[in-house]
Formats: structure tokens, sequence, C-alpha cells
């Protein structure tokens, strides 16, 4: 179902995949971005391109979709943790909002079906 929730994100044009620690933030842009399985590695992007990354199936434990209240207007992801319960990638929908502040219906819908396709919480 990982496999299945990431390759579903990135179809969709403008959202944005992050990974973050302490020290690094790296983020790849969904628009284009190719996907597979060999064994217990996904990779996102072209392994020979300019971005991609590895993600190792086996360590994902759990997801879930948040919205959250910004003053700029309400953000819309996933969140993907690991064994121990951290962050481990995350994927947010981009350009949610027009210039006016007001909610792109079109991007919410999308969130609102992938969220009810896989359910708010999922567990690997």
């Amino acid at each position: 179902m990982l496999f299945e929730l990431l390759s579903d994100l990135v179809k969709i044009d403008d959202v944005l995949i992050i990974v973050k620690n302490n020290s690094v933030t790296g983020e790849i842009r969904s628009n284009s971005l190719g996907i597979r399985q060999k064994e217990k590695w996904i990779t996102i992007g072209d392994n020979d391109g300019p971005a991609h990354m590895h993600i190792n199936s086996e360590l994902i434990k759990s997801a879930e979709f948040i919205e959250e209240q910004k003053p700029d207007g309400a953000s819309f992801g996933v969140r993907f943790f690991d064994d121990s319960g951290e962050r481990a990638v995350a994927a947010f929908f981009t350009k949610m909002h027009d210039d006016s502040k007001r909610l792109a219906v079109e991007g919410k819908t999308l969130y609102d079906q992938l969220r009810e396709k896989f359910t708010s919480k999922i567990q690997f």
C-alpha cells in the first residue's frame, strides 16, 4: 500500500516531496517524477537524473493525511513515519490557494479523494 500511495502522490502536479532532519532539507517536485520498486527500495525520480530519492519500504510504518491552518491559508499533505515514529518524508500539496488566499477547489478535491481512498491514518 505504501508504493500505491506514493505512486498516486507523484502523479499529481504541484506536490512537493520533502525529506528533512536537523541539518538538511531536501525537496523534489512531483511533476513528471517516475517511481519504481525493487525489493525493499522505492525510488522516486530518475536514478540518473539531477534529483531522486530511495525509500526503504521496510522502515516506513505509517502515514497520516494532515491539514494545518497557517497564516497564509490551510496546508495539506501526507506525512510518512518510520519505525521510531519519526517523520521520514512528507508530501505537501502546493498551489492550494489563489492570489486572494481562496482555497483551490481542484487541489482540495484531489487531496480529499486520496484521503478517502487510503483513510486518514495508515499502517503499513
